[in-house]
């Protein structure tokens, strides 16, 4: 399939969710319709129990790690993350199932409130308040804000008109606030109609609700919210168009 990947530019660094859809054999156009930009936070460690990250981007805006920090407890929201906190050397990394009400769970159930604060390694904008969730369970929370995202103004040009010719599959939409932008800009750009003709690969029922604007596009919603399933769900859709072209016709 030809996909449209709306994840932020990871730079030089590598993608995972680009390189797996690459290495499964689909096309994919990059469209970040996000700009991750470090505010120049320096976090201050002293006396915290255990990190949290609810992004990928959370860690790479807080590098370098002390190297005293990798001994704590890394709570990370799903895989991805986990697997980024593993790369930089934590030893001691908790994996959450992919969204913040479920990590949290994870360290009411491992972590005590009685032994220091938590710190949270954030975005400027936050989908669930951890922070309050934990903090009625007791717990001490610590917020950074470390990085922010901030949207782009249109589709690349690259984009734009394969997305007019209905050239895309399907586009890959992550988080609700790069779905929100991404209605904003077809909207803007008149594109509702070739829209409509798309696969919407979805992160969460949230990030589909941010596509209600479009009116009626197509919405397929992964299993669990983390990118592997992401992938087998486009794996399905890719069968499953498959077997529709090869099926005989009458």
């Amino acid at each position: 399939m030809h996909l449209l990947l709306t994840r932020p530019n990871a730079g030089a660094e590598p993608d995972p969710l680009r390189d797996a859809l690459i290495a499964a054999g689909h096309h994919v156009t990059l469209a970040p319709l996000l700009s991750i930009v470090p505010t120049g936070t320096v976090p201050s460690f002293d006396g915290v129990q255990g990190l949290i990250v609810t992004s990928r981007n959370g860690l790479k805006a807080s590098l370098p790690f002390p190297e005293a920090v990798l001994s704590l407890p890394l709570y990370a929201v799903g895989p991805g993350t986990a697997a980024l906190g593993r790369s930089l050397g934590f030893r001691r990394v908790r994996e959450g199932a992919g969204t913040g009400r479920k990590l949290q769970a994870l360290i009411a159930s491992e972590a005590d409130p009685a032994a220091g604060p938590l710190l949270h390694l954030a975005g400027e904008t936050l989908a669930y308040d951890l922070k309050g969730a934990l903090e009625a369970q007791d717990f001490t929370v610590r917020t950074e804000i470390v990085y922010r995202a901030e949207p782009t103004g249109a589709f690349p040009p690259d984009a734009v008109e394969p997305f007019r010719q209905g050239a895309f599959d399907g586009v890959v939409l992550m988080s609700p606030r790069t779905a929100r932008v991404y209605a904003k800009l077809v909207a803007d750009a008149a594109l509702g109609a070739p829209a409509r003709g798309m696969a919407h690969f979805c992160l969460s029922e949230a990030v589909g609700r941010e596509l209600e604007t479009l009116g009626g596009v197509r919405l397929m919603v992964a299993r669990l919210p983390n990118s592997q399933e992401m992938l087998a769900l486009i794996a399905r859709e890719a069968s499953d168009s498959a077997s529709a072209r090869l099926a005989p016709k009458g």
